[in-house]
């Protein structure tokens, strides 16, 4: 049996097939060709004001064409979809900091946004943005100026088309138990999800690699361990965490505020996911705005500093138990740290 899209295969296996889509898991290189960088605007009509539930969200999505690739823009999102159906989201990268409650003020100019939220410990969290919305770099400063650099997108050029963030990596041998390279949130104590996401990659990495270039890339993504949080799944079509699943986060966060002791400038990506029920644009909004939820927890309720995360959703591309029915446990979220990814340190 194939492992599931995503996952490195078991050794003597080839890499994984999206059967449901006739590709790897994401955007194949084929479609992603059409969808350019320069297609929209990144962060969607005006954050999730008055879109609270997905009929709110349908509600108020605008849609046109740009060549051979469809803008779909929604409350706090951009998606992407190319003629085969394939599509992608992004979002703006300050919103999440709006919806915490973070006032922050903003400067333009020579193409680039700078957006700055100061604490009340003194502590400063610049992020700047270019002209289309994308992360350029974000930074945090302490009460003395020192300078702590998060994430640094400045030592590449933009690349011009979607494809040319897509990268291929051949999928290494796991000489790891599959229990151990995607770890079971609901199976695992504090140590084992601690060691899960400080872990090295499983494999040599070419060279550093673009935040895009990581949440676009599941060849990449597949070089780190992963913990599935699925002590937290939601409701169909909802992306509410209940108040009895928030407290589960608890260890995770636990884990993640040691990691960042140990090295304060870590990135998690907090990955979202849905089942196979409904729309693959619905799916995808769905489950970008479930990453974003279990984010916003992890900094409301447990102190995770925001700056150290990011957020992207998958819709129905990984789904945990191989159906096409409604299924609790495809509705989850899972964490992975990404650092050893951006840096280009090696496994």
């Amino acid at each position: 049996m194939a492992p599931a899209p995503g996952q490195p295969p078991t050794p003597g296996q080839p890499p994984a097939v999206d059967q449901r889509q006739g590709r790897r898991g994401g955007i194949g290189l084929g479609g992603a060709a059409a969808i350019g960088i320069g297609a929209g605007v990144i962060g969607g009509i005006m954050a999730t004001q008055g879109a609270d539930r997905l009929d709110d969200v349908r509600g108020r999505r605008e849609e046109r064409r740009e060549g051979d690739v469809t803008i779909i823009r929604e409350p706090g999102r951009t998606i992407l979809r190319d003629d085969d159906g394939r599509a992608i989201i992004r979002r703006d990268e300050t919103e999440r900091f709006r919806d915490l409650g973070w006032q922050g003020r903003t400067e333009r100019g020579n193409g680039e946004t700078r957006t700055v939220y100061d604490r009340p410990d003194g502590t400063r969290v610049v992020t700047v943005t270019d002209e289309q919305g994308r992360l350029i770099r974000r930074t945090r400063f302490d009460r003395d100026g020192r300078e702590v650099v998060i994430i640094d997108n400045t030592l590449r050029d933009r690349p011009g088309r979607f494809a040319d963030e897509v990268v291929v990596l051949e999928r290494p041998d796991l000489r790891i138990p599959r229990e151990r390279y995607i770890v079971d949130a609901d199976r695992a104590d504090e140590n084992l999800i601690y060691e899960t996401i400080i872990a090295p990659p499983i494999a040599p990495l070419p060279r550093r690699y673009t935040l895009d270039e990581v949440r676009y890339s599941p060849d990449l993504r597949a070089r780190m361990r992963s913990v599935d949080i699925d002590t937290v799944t939601f409701e169909t079509g909802s992306w509410d965490v209940a108040p009895g699943q928030a407290q589960r986060l608890s260890v995770i966060a636990e884990s993640m505020r040691r990691a960042l002791q140990r090295s304060p400038n870590e990135v998690f990506l907090v990955e979202g996911h849905t089942d196979a029920v409904g729309s693959d644009i619905d799916n995808l909004s769905l489950s970008d705005r479930r990453a974003q939820s279990v984010a916003e927890i992890l900094t409301k309720d447990f102190g995770v500093p925001p700056e150290n995360l990011t957020t992207q959703g998958y819709g129905e591309q990984y789904l945990k138990v191989a159906t096409q029915d409604a299924e609790r446990q495809n509705r989850r979220v899972t964490l992975r740290r990404i650092t050893p990814l951006l840096a280009g340190q090696g496994g």
